[in-house]
């Protein structure tokens, strides 16, 4: 069985059966799933890439990777050490870039995982921004996964994860964008605490359970509402108002600019003490010192500075 050793001494005796270009190659190969694209993104060929691969196998004594279907596909080893070997090419590379100057032009792509109900609230602006800037950028809005905001941000899998203000691990650090409120949206043309508590109400949520964000508040101060419906976007959420006179929606004001609206709906402040919700960027700590990331995060604080 494969393992991978931590040792305090380095054998220097090793390092002259050790091909560095090699692991690239892995890198590439595990999140393209595909050898041709990694050709591609190495500006090699794809025979030569084959060949590098099965020199790579041969040193490592695994497959690495077993084409399934269309995929090239990691085996359990090549998962173990997947975050290993990229966490020590992003090391090899701040060491060999860290006294270079940074080139703006140099960013190709921008990464962020974000919940799809703050998406339109911040892309629009960042893709914006950086057009302002005549960067070539490609960027990438990717469905957020909170279970692996922390092993995705370590291994760069992406660069920034924009959500609701909360605590990940002491590696993850966090600045605030946008800050927001809640509001109330229904059919009924008054609104009271004594309301608010009584009328049912509807959640949204993309988790299939777990407490909402505004009941967490709500029952730090004893009170409790009837979740009507749970769904998961904001935009149903708004159909159902229309069609149920006495339903209640709790909802960042923020979003309402985002969606439509029916003439029916009134909007009102929430009647119990509610907190202003935090919507920011978190970003590993160990990427701090990363020219390319410092750029980055600096501009995307100016877009809502």
């Amino acid at each position: 069985m494969n393992k991978i050793h931590h040792d305090n001494v380095l054998d220097m005796a090793v390092f002259h059966k050790i091909d560095i270009n090699l692991y690239p190659l892995f890198i590439a190969i595990f999140e393209q799933k595909s050898i041709s694209k990694s050709a591609q993104l190495l500006c090699i060929s794809q025979s030569a890439a084959s060949h590098a691969l099965q020199r790579l196998r041969q040193h490592l004594h695994d497959d690495l990777f077993v084409r399934t279907g269309s995929q090239m596909l990691p085996t359990p080893f090549a998962e173990q050490i997947y975050p290993v070997i990229k966490n020590a090419l992003f090391a090899i590379q701040g060491i060999s870039i860290q006294k270079q100057s940074f080139d703006p032009s140099m960013v190709q792509t921008l990464k962020i995982a974000i919940h799809d109900e703050i998406e339109p609230i911040i892309f629009p602006k960042l893709v914006e921004h950086f057009h302002q800037l005549n960067l070539e950028v490609q960027f990438f809005s990717i469905k957020l996964d909170r279970k692996n905001v922390v092993t995705d941000l370590a291994t760069q899998q992406i660069d920034f994860v924009i959500d609701l203000e909360q605590n990940f691990t002491e590696k993850i650090q966090f600045k605030k964008l946008v800050q927001d409120q809640f509001v109330v949206c229904t059919q009924q043309q008054s609104m009271t605490a004594e309301i608010y508590l009584a009328s049912p109400h509807i959640g949204v949520s993309s988790r299939r359970t777990g407490v909402l964000v505004e009941d967490i508040y709500l029952n730090r101060k004893q009170f409790s509402r009837q979740i009507f419906l749970r769904c998961q976007h904001y935009s149903t959420a708004l159909q159902v108002l229309e069609q149920q006179a006495a339903v209640i929606l709790t909802i960042p004001k923020n979003m309402l600019v985002h969606l439509q609206m029916a003439k029916c709906l009134n909007i009102f402040e929430v009647p119990v003490d509610l907190p202003n919700i935090n919507i920011g960027i978190f970003w590993h700590k160990d990427v701090e010192e990363n020219l390319r990331h410092q750029f980055l995060r600096s501009e995307i604080l100016k877009i809502f500075a």
